[in-house]
């Protein structure tokens, strides 16, 4: 992407972050009528939107007065209007955050990095809170399951109400008042994402269509042999296990698109968004990279979240999430056995370590998978040749297609130049772990 280019996309980013942070102070704040004294809600809100307005303008957290008079106004029926005004405003708060392309899981991770465990769980509670708006039929599965995922509503089945949300998630009002305007003022300054799932409220039933759903039977031989190579001990046996698992996925896919050709069905493309937890996200990055790359995905890395958007057919995209899962899962036993390091004077080198072991690692991973899944394509043109099917167009067809969702997607794609670590040590290790020849220096993947 050119200067040029880059400067337009900031400056469009930043134009976008501001008009959210305006519409929501201004939501927050209210509006008082020509000269009449404010109401008490009227105030409540405009105590609310000043301090959240006072976030954005890059205070820490929020002016300890403004608290105060939040928390500390004796006036009955006060402390009642505090807690109602806040519980809507995250609720309402969460529901405009699905129209930014966030999903359940996400905001609470996202939410959990920026300000912590317990501010995670005040907004994990909203969510479930937030998502009884919906019948559940008109709610995507995959949206439930991530509902369902942050746990039981420990309200029961009745409505929650705002003194209790309150109590709950803090040791006092006034932390519990300083951290839900920390939320409403995150919330609200969340940069936009791709809309990958249907939102609630608005999803639709479609039935499957032949050619569409993955054989169950070779998906759990897949799991098996993935499970097998993260409990053994021998690398030569977890490189054969996972070969072979790669292999069974290639032709299971390439099966699956000659299929839908037969059939004149074609599976859409999507997108699923995975989470690259700290420390070393550029390097799992890069390894969620290759094995996209092998299963006929691309991979998409959203820096400074956290987060790869994996585009792709649905059953392409499930099996780059399974190896991928089962590869750091692998790596990670390998770099912890090593143990920390140290370099002849006594000085940590556990980080440039494990960085170089990891890129290693994924340079390795990177040349087996491709040769495993050029095999098993080469065996399958021939097949299906002899058979009287010609496969290649079908590939090419798949391989269009995801192109063309990636650029429409991501219209505005860039690249990123990875920190690049030289440590002899990790890189040996890395290698030997995977089995494998180097990584070039400064390989750059789409962020």
């Amino acid at each position: 992407m050119g200067k040029a280019n880059r400067e337009r996309r900031r400056a469009k980013q930043k134009k976008t972050r501001e008009q959210r942070r305006h519409r929501a102070s201004n939501t927050a704040s209210g509006a008082f009528a020509g000269g009449r004294e404010p109401g008490r809600d009227e105030l409540v809100l405009s105590l609310v939107g000043q301090a959240v307005h006072g976030l954005h303008q890059g205070a820490d957290e929020p002016e300890p007065e403004l608290v105060a008079a939040l928390v500390e106004n004796p006036s009955p029926g006060w402390a009642h209007a505090v807690d109602r005004i806040l519980f809507t405003a995250l609720e309402e708060s969460v529901g405009h955050v699905w129209e930014s392309g966030w999903q359940p899981a996400e905001l609470v991770r996202a939410v959990k990095r920026e300000l912590g465990r317990e501010a995670g769980a005040l907004v994990a509670d909203a969510v479930v809170v937030e998502n009884r708006r919906y019948a559940a039929a008109r709610v995507a599965d995959v949206w439930a399951a991530q509902v369902r995922d942050l746990g039981e509503p420990w309200w029961g089945e009745g409505a929650v109400q705002p003194g209790e949300f309150a109590e709950r998630h803090g040791p006092s009002r006034q932390a519990y008042v300083g951290m839900a305007l920390c939320v409403l003022a995150l919330l609200a300054a969340l940069p936009p994402l791709q809309v990958l799932l249907p939102l609630p409220g608005k999803a639709w039933a479609r039935p499957v269509r032949q050619g569409e759903q993955a054989d169950p039977a070779k998906l759990a031989k897949v799991r098996a042999l993935l499970a097998k190579a993260e409990a053994t001990e021998f690398p030569e046996e977890a490189e054969a296990l996972t070969a072979r698992a790669q292999q069974m996925m290639a032709r299971h896919r390439i099966d699956h698109a000659a299929l839908a050709a037969e059939t004149g069905t074609e599976s859409e493309v999507g997108g699923r968004r995975l989470p690259l937890d700290a420390p070393y996200e550029q390097h799992k990055a890069v390894l969620l990279n290759v094995v996209a790359d092998a299963n006929g995905c691309r991979s998409v890395w959203h820096n400074h979240l956290g987060l790869c958007t994996v585009m792709g057919q649905a059953e392409d995209v499930n099996a780059v999430e399974m190896l991928f899962t089962s590869l750091l899962v692998q790596a990670t036993r390998a770099m912890q056995r090593a143990g920390s390091t140290r370099d002849v004077r006594g000085r940590s080198r556990t980080r440039s370590f494990r960085s170089s072991f990891l890129s290693a690692f994924a340079a390795r991973i990177s040349e087996r998978l491709n040769e495993s899944v050029h095999t098993e394509q080469d065996r399958a043109v021939h097949e299906y040749a002899r058979a009287g099917t010609d496969l290649l167009p079908v590939l090419a067809s798949k391989e269009r297609q995801v192109e063309e969702a990636v650029a429409e997607a991501f219209p505005e794609l860039g690249s990123v130049q990875l920190n690049h670590s030289n440590n002899v040590q990790g890189w040996r290790a890395g290698r030997a772990a995977a089995d494998s020849a180097a990584l070039h220096t400064g390989q750059r993947i789409e962020s």
